[in-house]
């Protein structure tokens, strides 16, 4: 496990020597090398230095390393204009260890610092690449989400030290601590990943942030919150056995809410952030339901949405430094325009309202029977949620590409390959992870 953690250490001074090409070669080596020379199971696997993987941490480092590969790519607008690029890919490896580590160490106070610790970095991008002044605004909501949420679990955690006699994730038993307890340990996560009614900050931060925020934060930090919750409940069985039902319903209303508010949005990221917090309804649904079905699916889930929203909002992207605009007013009839392009956002809300070959339609079918396994009252949040997907997916593209193009757009460009590249490097493992779906399940 040092020996990713050394290989990124050693890739600070080409960062800071602006070999902007080279980090973005070692990022892609290290994703590939991170696939072929690993070993690991469903048990926690090389541990050494409290640190030690298992399977779901493996998949989650993978797509940190894949998401970070393809920031950087996604980001040459900063290359090609001096803007700080060098600091740029310093914060980018900053980001990646903290991740790294996050997902890797076996200690629970340890992921807390480090959980904590890549907020920092994601707020530096934000406020040194966001767009408009409001950024500021945006990383405040941001801050003040996280901080409120992390004192909480912060002394819960010590509570638990002092307790359990150890803070290793394999140590922990059920323990008797109180409803406040419960909801402590799951406050700062629910936050994260994020639930209705404590998601305000996550569409403020996707409007401000530059393409590679928007990226890093769907792609991987809201992941960061299923990955505490399956760490946590181990130590609370008994609560989660009374209590769980109505943080589900409360989740699956407001996934269904949320997707009800992204059918009357006219900005594309804040629809591609409001779909994130519908899919994320999903997610914590099925981690609630402790079941098996619930369970992978939600990994599943994780993983195929952090590659799909992260295209997305790239799409967005290619289509807001040519219009200057994110608004479907101004973005429409772009089939004209790039038509090639409008295949890959076809394509991709095609994945995102899960249909087949994509990795979200096995991870919505594992959670569709867990839930409903779990519960029957949960079949018609479910049945509207996966319509309401279908919907606001349609409107996405639909609006886009499809009518007049805005009769004020007197040039605009075509699409570089990289760009195609980009969106080929979301869609081909979203897609081709469905050939082997049977290993996760």
């Amino acid at each position: 496990m040092l020996m990713f953690i050394f290989s990124l250490l050693f890739m600070i001074p080409l960062s800071l020597l602006n070999s902007w090409w080279a980090v973005q070669f070692w990022f892609f080596f290290l994703s590939f090398m991170f696939i072929f020379f690993g070993d690991f199971s469903f048990f926690v696997t090389n541990l050494g230095f409290g640190m030690g993987v298992d399977f779901f941490s493996w998949l989650m480092i993978l797509l940190s390393f894949w998401i970070c590969s393809l920031m950087i790519m996604s980001s040459c607008s900063i290359k090609f204009s001096f803007y700080f690029s060098d600091i740029f890919m310093l914060i980018v490896l900053m980001l990646m260890l903290s991740l790294y580590i996050s997902f890797s160490v076996v200690n629970l106070f340890n992921f807390y610092l480090f959980f904590e610790f890549s907020l920092i970095p994601t707020l530096m991008l934000i406020l040194g690449w966001g767009y408009q002044p409001e950024r500021v605004s945006a990383s405040m909501y941001l801050i003040f989400y996280t901080v409120a949420a992390s004192l909480p679990l912060l002394s819960c955690i010590l509570w638990m030290g002092g307790h359990v006699g150890g803070l290793c994730y394999y140590l922990f038993f059920d323990l008797f601590g109180g409803v406040y307890f419960y909801l402590s340990m799951i406050l700062a996560f629910l936050i994260k990943l994020p639930m209705y009614m404590l998601h305000l900050w996550l569409p403020k931060a996707h409007v401000e942030a530059p393409i590679s925020g928007s990226m890093i934060l769907a792609g991987v930090l809201l992941k960061l919150g299923g990955y505490g919750l399956i760490r946590v409940f181990k130590c609370m069985v008994f609560y989660s056995l009374n209590f769980n039902f109505y943080i589900i319903l409360l989740s699956l209303y407001g996934g269904l809410m949320v997707s009800l508010i992204c059918l009357r949005q006219l900005d594309l990221k804040m629809l591609i952030a409001y779909s994130s917090v519908s899919h994320m309804s999903l997610v914590i649904s099925g981690l609630f339901s402790m079941n098996i079905w619930g369970y992978y699916g939600s990994i599943i889930m994780m993983l195929g949405h952090g590659l799909c929203s992260s295209g997305l909002f790239c799409l967005s992207n290619i289509s807001y430094e040519r219009l200057g605009s994110r608004l479907f007013i101004l973005n429409k009839g772009m089939i004209s325009y790039m038509p090639s392009m409008s295949l890959w956002w076809f394509m991709l809300s095609a994945c995102n309202m899960s249909a087949p070959p994509s990795l979200n339609l096995i991870g919505e079918i594992s959670l569709l029977n867990g839930l409903i396994s779990y519960s029957y009252y949960t079949m018609f949040f479910l049945f509207f949620l996966s319509f309401f997907s279908c919907v606001y997916s349609l409107y996405l593209y639909s609006f886009s590409q499809h009518g007049c193009y805005y009769s004020g757009l007197y040039s605009v460009s075509s699409c570089y390959l990289i760009e195609f590249h980009l969106i080929f490097l979301h869609w081909f493992p979203l897609n081709i992870m469905f050939m082997c779906c049977d290993y996760y399940l």
